[in-house]
């Protein structure tokens, strides 16, 4: 019979990420991820589109960017005078942690470079992208 995921639940999972055909995550070596279901630790749709599955159940799904990290937002950048970096060798397209509004560590990726000044991306990574999963409950 279906026993279906409820809210509250702790679920262990393996999953593998790929965006584009490539992989950027993946667990299917290691220790299954365990979260609990229904609390927003893992992002919504891959909730919603696991919920009907029992253990042993194996899944390919597409996640797209509404239900994932979001819509790519061109407004989101931010440009910072160029000492706030001093003694990181900056590159273009290099991930760093920034502060987020509430001193949370976020990631930001570097946009561009400018003579005093660098320009940061503050969207997820993962923002605008589909996200093809492939997931095992354990």
């Amino acid at each position: 019979k279906n026993m279906a995921i409820q809210n509250n639940q702790k679920v262990a999972m393996m999953y593998e990420l790929k965006i584009e055909g490539n992989v950027v995550d993946s667990n299917m070596q290691g220790e299954p991820l365990e979260f609990v279901f229904g609390t927003g630790q893992i992002i919504p749709g891959v909730e919603t589109r696991i919920q009907e599955m029992n253990a042993g159940e194996s899944v390919n799904i597409i996640v797209p960017p509404a239900e994932g990290y979001g819509e790519y937002n061109e407004e989101a950048k931010q440009t910072l005078p160029k000492e706030q970096f001093a003694g990181i060798d900056l590159q273009v397209g290099m991930p760093l942690q920034g502060q987020g509004e509430n001193g949370q560590a976020v990631q930001v990726i570097v946009d561009q470079i400018l003579d005093d000044s660098v320009v940061i991306d503050l969207n997820h990574p993962l923002a605008g992208k589909d996200l093809d999963f492939s997931i095992t409950i354990k």
